[in-house]
Order: structure tokens, then sequence, then C-alpha cells
């Protein structure tokens, strides 16, 4: 094309996007069409893309194609293994597209379209593909290495030793917690549970086929495709042919199910179950998110929900308190700047990569496109009826009965009735949609809702356990990558203290620190499905800190890699988000610690409970107010502790930082020694 053509071509696209954005902005508080958002989300992905992650590529970091990466200079057929790049690019969108995606915006619809809009925009493609791209990058020129080993090498030994200790307490946390979801969606949904269990044997036969008998990237894409829509398909047909029952099973077994699936994950070769099955599912995850993307350009759907609400400002939401700064910066997580992300950055995935200058689609590509899926959860959400939205969502804070949560949404000037919510229920084929929280039923409506308007109203119950079905996909998708990650990362620990047990290769090793690991995340699933209100529940406020906490010191190593690069003139790129995210995450841990409302901070949530005790109560209250005051002694001292070791990290960063710019210590790098790549690309 020509260069006049491509100027005119871009300047249009670029035109178009600011468009979208500003209508979405300047109207009138008036319902608009959810096209703008779409056209700004597609327009911000296309510019973004062609120019920042480019620029980011080729003058920031500079990669270098003929430089052989991990996959090939320690090539071990289980985890360091050459993989063709869209292969990759599917295990690394599917390890880290989590419930983040989906369930953050989601709820940080509370506060009207436009908050979560923007920060979706800005955040993923001035933030978190930078911080996933320059992990990425790290990682492969330093053979693979963790985060926690990375900063050890190029800091100093303590800030590495904080970092690996708080990155193990991270993870646990979460995959128990994400563990947790996909227990609570899969254990009613027989439909769900076949469709993600028939996933593992197609993709144990992708594997095996493609690794063993050298079967085309093409014919397996083709036979795990259509194996997954008939998986979809069967997965409907289960109680007509009298199989149901089989799927049908309880929390406790579900628990350890995951856990033995996550512990296989994790021991197996790499091309033998997760690299194929994370391909796979990526297929589901984008082709739903694409035909999403294409019903809400059919259906043209209006955005019920106001651009910002007054609980913006008030911070007494009725889904969750806190005001707009800093929570939504924490509520939405992956789909803006996501800490996760650098752990299967500098984990799964730069073992995999077979060719560096792939960092570009991989990381940065990913995190875009899942900018993208996060903006169509939003849209979800904003297409409800603001009244529906805060039904489903409401009981968060405190247990209400359904007529109870009607009035206190009508007092807040959001109407909804009894029989609006129970005609919902009966639409989706569920029992109540009242305090269905955490964000996935709402957005599983809202795909419904669009879906049944352009193929049928009589398909919403379809629908809706499809979007359940389809948000289990993602989540777990996240859990198997995540322990794999934890698992290098635990063995990085503890080959610190015995030098056996951190070796990779080494089939005892691996299993040791795989069960462990389980056994870890295990424990606080298994709480948490048998008593809900203790177990890995007394943690969940805390993930959205943890989470941003963990991008914090991503970009402190990001900081430090690039200025040890003489690359000090770019810092920016790192810095500007790192200064916004420890802004938003010490705000938030601030108040969620010391803050006098107990329905707000951990301290007072604790003290509160406490008093009630002393007054006196039936067994059962004692028993639940014995759990909420230890809950929020915990939640207060996990937050602290977060709190002061990312400050030690942040400041051992910035002295390095300062001895060598002020000249006083020589940079050194510590990336492996340059080899070239040898042979054809895989």
């Amino acid at each position: 094309m020509p260069k006049v053509l491509r100027i005119l071509l871009w300047t249009a696209i670029s035109a178009l996007g600011a468009a979208g954005v500003a209508v979405s902005a300047l109207n009138n508080d008036e319902p608009i069409n959810a096209l703008w958002l779409v056209v700004a989300g597609a327009c911000s992905f296309a510019v973004a893309y062609r120019f920042y992650s480019k620029w980011l590529i080729t003058k920031v970091l500079v990669l270098d194609k003929e430089r052989a990466t991990p996959a090939h200079t320690k090539q071990d057929g289980k985890d360091y293994v050459p993989t063709n790049k869209w292969v990759v690019f599917g295990h690394h969108f599917a390890a880290i597209a989590g419930p983040g995606p989906l369930v953050g915006p989601v709820l940080a619809a509370q506060f009207g379209y436009l908050p979560g809009m923007l920060w979706i925009l800005v955040g993923a493609t001035l933030g978190g593909g930078v911080h996933d791209a320059i992990v990425m990058f790290a990682s492969i020129r330093r053979g693979g290495k963790s985060l926690g080993q990375m900063l050890k090498d190029e800091v100093n030994p303590v800030v590495g030793f904080v970092t690996m200790v708080s990155v193990l307490v991270i993870m646990t946390i979460l995959l128990a917690v994400l563990s947790l979801v996909v227990v609570k969606a899969l254990a009613h949904s027989p439909w769900g549970l076949f469709t993600i269990a028939m996933t593992i044997p197609l993709a144990f036969i992708m594997g095996v086929a493609h690794t063993i008998f050298k079967v085309s990237v093409r014919d397996i894409t083709i036979f795990g495709i259509v194996g997954l829509l008939v998986s979809v398909w069967a997965g409907s047909k289960l109680d007509a042919w009298g199989i149901e029952s089989y799927f049908l099973q309880k929390g406790e077994w579900m628990a350890w199910a995951i856990m033995i699936y996550g512990f296989a994950a994790s021991v197996l070769p790499v091309w033998m179950l997760l690299a194929p099955r994370d391909y796979l599912s990526t297929f589901m995850k984008i082709g739903t998110v694409a035909v999403l993307a294409l019903t809400v350009l059919w259906v043209a759907p209006e955005l019920h929900m106001p651009k910002i609400t007054p609980f913006a400002s008030s911070g007494e939401g009725l889904v969750f308190f806190g005001k707009v700064f800093p929570f939504v910066f924490i509520t939405i997580a992956c789909g803006a700047i996501s800490g996760f992300h650098a752990l299967i950055s500098s984990g799964t995935t730069p073992k995999l990569l077979d060719r560096e200058d792939s960092i570009r689609s991989v990381a940065y590509g990913a995190m875009v496109t899942e900018m993208l899926v996060a903006l169509m959860a939003l849209i979800a959400a904003c297409a409800l009826q603001p009244g529906e939205y805060f039904a489903i969502n409401a009981g968060i804070n405190n247990s209400q009965a359904p007529e109870a949560v009607v009035a206190t949404i009508n007092a807040a000037g959001y109407p909804v009735t009894m029989e609006g919510m129970n005609k919902l229920a009966a639409d989706v084929e569920e029992p109540t949609m009242f305090g269905r929280t955490g964000g996935a039923p709402t957005f599983a409506v809202g795909m419904a809702q669009m879906f049944a308007r352009a193929f049928g109203a009589q398909w919403m119950g379809f629908w809706y356990h499809f979007a359940i079905m389809f948000e289990a996909l993602f989540i777990l998708t996240t859990i198997d990558a995540g322990t794999r990650v934890g698992r290098f990362i635990l063995q990085d620990f503890m080959g610190n203290m015995w030098k056996p047990l951190g070796n990779t290769k080494s089939l005892p090793a691996n299993v040791f620190a795989s069960a462990l690991l389980v056994s870890m995340w295990g424990y606080f699933l298994y709480q948490g499905v048998v008593d809900p209100l203790g177990g890995i529940n007394t943690l969940w406020p805390l993930f959205g800190i943890a989470n941003q906490l963990l991008a914090v010191i991503a970009f402190c190593l990001g900081t430090t890699i690039l200025i040890k690069m003489g690359k000090a003139r770019y810092t920016a790129v790192t810095l500007a988000p790192l200064a916004l995210l420890m802004t938003a995450t010490f705000s938030a841990g601030f108040i969620k610690l010391f803050d006098a409302d107990p329905r707000m901070g951990f301290l007072a949530q604790a003290d509160f409970y406490a008093a009630k005790i002393a007054a006196g109560g039936t067994a059962t209250e004692l028993s639940n107010w014995g759990h909420l005051k230890f809950n929020g002694m915990v939640n207060a001292w996990v937050t602290g502790f977060f709190l002061i070791a990312v400050s030690i990290i942040f400041l051992g960063c910035l002295r390095e930082w300062i001895l060598i710019l002020s000249g006083s210590k020589k940079p050194v790098l510590h990336e492996d020694p340059y080899l070239p790549v040898v042979g054809e690309p895989a």
C-alpha cells in the first residue's frame, strides 16, 4: 500500500477511535449504543499494536530474531520445548485470561461504564502490554528464569528472597480462589463439567499427534476445534442420553478432581497436556468473544447503566464499598494490568517460545486481545437494566432477603421488581438470580440476553449455561498454567535451601514440588468448599490488591533492566504505570487496613465482631461472628505483609537505580550468553 494511503488509513482509524471515546465520555447521561465502546476498543487495539508495540519492540527492547531462546538452548522435552508461535499464543492467552477480564469489569460497572472503559483502554495499551512484554523479554534473555530469581540476580539476594516469598503466598491464595470459583461454577453444571472434561483427552491426542507423530499444527487444530464443538453439543444432551447423573458432582468431589488435574498439568511434559489444552481453550475463548462482538454489532444494544453512578464518589456501593479511586484500578485486574501475567511471562511461556521476535504478538498481542474481552464483559454488564444488575450482585456486603434487596435497590434510584427478577431466573432456568455475586452470573446473563436477541429468546437458558461453562473454561486454564508456574517458583525457592530440589529436570523434584504446591492451595480450596464462612473466602478482598502489587514488582524489574541496558531515557514506559499502580494499590491497602467503617476496614471489622461476641448471641451467631472476626484479622495481617514486602522490593530497586545512574555502581546484566538460533521455525 502506498505510504500516503497508509497515513490516511491510520489517521482515519485513530480519529474513529477518538470519536468513540468522545461520544462515550461526553454524552449527557442518556443511554448510548454499545457500538461506540466497541469502536473505541477496536481502534485502540489496532493503533496500539501497530505503533506503540512496534516502537517498544524495535527501539526499547530491540529484539533479535536470530538469538536462540531458552526453548532451544535448554530443550529437555518437558518444560523447555520449541513450539509454534500460534500454539504458544494460545497457551499464553489462555493462561493469562482468567476471571479478571470477565469478572473485574462486571464488578466495576457499579461505577458506571466510563471509568472502567477508560482504564481498560489506557491501562492495557500503555501498561499491561508493556508489563507482559518486558517481563517475557527479560525471562527469555535469562534462560526462562522466574520473577524472583531475576530480581535476585539483577538487584540483590534480599530483594529476590522477599519477592519469592511474596509470590508464593500470592500464588497459593490466587490458585485456591480460582479453583473455588470453578468448583462453584461446575458443581451444578453437568454440561459444563462434561465439556471441560473432554478438553483433557482432546488435548492429549493433539499433543501426542503433533510432538510424536509430527502431525501439522493445521491438522491438529482442525481435529481439536471439531472435537471441542462436538463436546459442547454433546454436553447439552447428557440428560437425554441418561448419563447426566455421572457429571452432577458435589463440591468436594470437584475440589479433589481439580487438585489432581493441577498436579498432572504441573508434572506431565508441557507438550502432552498443558500447551495443547490451553491452545484448544483459546479457540473457545476468542471464538466466543468474537461472536459476542459480532452480536453486539448486530443487536447494537443500548447501555442502560449511566456513564458515572453516584457510587463512584460516595464509595457506598451496592456491590462493594469503595470510591472509584483507587478501587476501579484494583477491581479491573487482567483486563488492564495484571501482576499474574508476569508469572506466566516468566514461567511457562518463555520456555516454549521458538523465536525472540514473537514476543510482540504473544505478549503484547495477547494483552490487548484480553483488553477486548474485558470491554465485552463491561458491555454485557452495562447493557442490563441497572436494577437487575444490582439485584444480581447485591449481597457481598450483607445478606438480605430478596424483598429487602429490592427495597434497597429501589431506594437507591434503580427500579427493580420481584416479578422481573423471577422472570429473569425463569428465562435462564435458574431457581433465583438474587445475590449471585462475584460477577460471573452477571456476565452470563448479559451475554445470554444479547445472544437471545440475535438467535431467539427460546435459547436464553442455553446461552446462560453456555456462558457459565465458558467462564469456567477461562479460569481453569489459569489454574493449570498457574500451578506449573508456581512449581517453578517453589523450586527456585527450595533450590536455595537444597540444590537438588531446584532441578527442574529431575522428575522426583518436580513431583515433590508439584505435590507440595497443590497441597498448599488445595487445603484452602477444600476449606472454602466445606466451610463457606472460612477457608479461602477470608482472603477474597485481597486478590485485587495482591495482583496489582505483583505488577508493581514486575515494573520494578523492568525499570532495573532498562537502566542496566543503557536505556534510561525510555524508563517512562515502566515508571509511569509503576507510579500509578503504587499510588492506587497502597491507597487501597491503607483504606482496607485502617478505615473506621467495619464494612471497609479489616481491623474495624475484627473489632466490630469482637464486640458483638462479647455482647452475646446464639450459638450459630457466635460461630459466624467468630469466623468474621478471624477473617478481618487474617485480611489485615496479609495486607500488611504485602505492603511491607513490596515496599522492601521497591526501595531495594530504587537504591539500585540511584547507584547505577549516579555512576557509583557498574551496571551488569545477568543475561545468558548469546547463541544463534539453528533450524527452521517450529
